[in-house]
């Protein structure tokens, strides 16, 4: 229960930043809403490393590069998602991004050499039918009137930032071979922070108090969600905690009527359920496989 109890925690909080961030879109660029988020959860990550007496073990890197690039992909898909929230409902924003989940299993078999059976293989593809269907009333406006063309721009960047969020999580199953978590954690804050400096020739402004006071405490909320998120793999298997994930559809819906007064659509709910089903079809093969791998190992280790 601690384990539920921590990634419920992180949902809430990422979906609460996630809001911060799309209260102040109209003004704020989301290059420089990247620089937030990244930059002021670096103390909170930092107080958390002391904490646990990690603060050495966060702070050493074996990899460089393969930290960069994570960075890089994970400061991509943060700054598309970001972009998405100023354009689009976010239950849709929060709908087109459990797409990564779904393109993490295409991209590990392209890249990591990993083996997908027809299950994967046909709960991918029924997720992308969600997506579609998501993404199908959008794109039929791209030549219609500037709103909706508009809105067609947000939903693909939504579904690009899924993309690099799949892409980030490969590295990072290549990272966890040779570092240690709360290093992987640390430096993906302090990338991002670094490489959303490069936006500011793109048109930065100077954020009023009020929009200021959002932007850090979406850094801070951020950072917090990392954290718990992280100690919630703590105290329970991922398979356990990760069908938790589709709880911020549900937050993303009550926040999206009551602060922003969205209304979801047919197409976003139906979508989304598609998208939700074909997620837990993977979360559940994912913890068959794993147990029929213990199994294994477990036989041709003597006694």
């Amino acid at each position: 229960m601690t384990g539920i109890a921590l990634k419920l925690c992180s949902v809430t909080l990422f979906i609460t930043m996630a809001s911060l961030i799309k209260a102040t879109s109209a003004h704020v660029p989301p290059g420089e809403a990247v620089f937030f988020r990244s930059f002021f959860a670096i103390p909170v990550i930092l107080f958390w490393l002391a904490l646990r007496g990690d603060l050495r073990t966060g702070l050493k890197v074996r990899s460089p590069m393969n930290h960069f690039w994570r960075g890089f992909v994970g400061t991509a898909a943060m700054g598309l998602g970001f972009a998405a929230l100023g354009l689009l409902p976010l239950p849709e924003v929060t709908a087109l991004g459990y797409a990564a989940p779904l393109l993490v299993v295409i991209f590990a078999a392209m890249f990591l050499d990993e083996r997908v059976g027809m299950v994967r293989i046909g709960a991918v593809a029924l997720g992308l039918a969600g997506v579609l269907i998501v993404l199908a009333p959008r794109l039929t406006a791209l030549s219609g009137p500037t709103v909706q063309t508009v809105e067609a721009v947000g939903a693909l960047l939504a579904l690009s930032g899924a993309m690099c969020a799949a892409l980030a999580q490969i590295y990072v199953r290549k990272l966890v071979q040779t570092e240690e978590t709360s290093a992987i954690v640390f430096f993906f804050s302090l990338t991002a922070a670094g490489l959303s400096l490069l936006t500011i020739p793109f048109g930065w402004v100077l954020p009023s108090a009020p929009e200021f006071g959002l932007l850090v405490l979406a850094g801070v909320l951020g950072g917090l969600g990392q954290i718990f998120l992280t100690s919630s793999y703590r105290f329970a298997d991922a398979s356990v905690v990760a069908p938790f994930d589709y709880a911020s559809i549900l937050m993303a819906l009550g926040i999206g009527y009551f602060v922003f007064g969205e209304m979801p659509t047919v197409a976003m709910l139906s979508g989304a359920s598609l998208v939700i089903l074909a997620g837990i079809l993977i979360i559940l093969r994912e913890r068959q496989l794993g147990i029929r791998r213990n199994k294994a190992r477990s036989a041709r280790t003597p006694e």
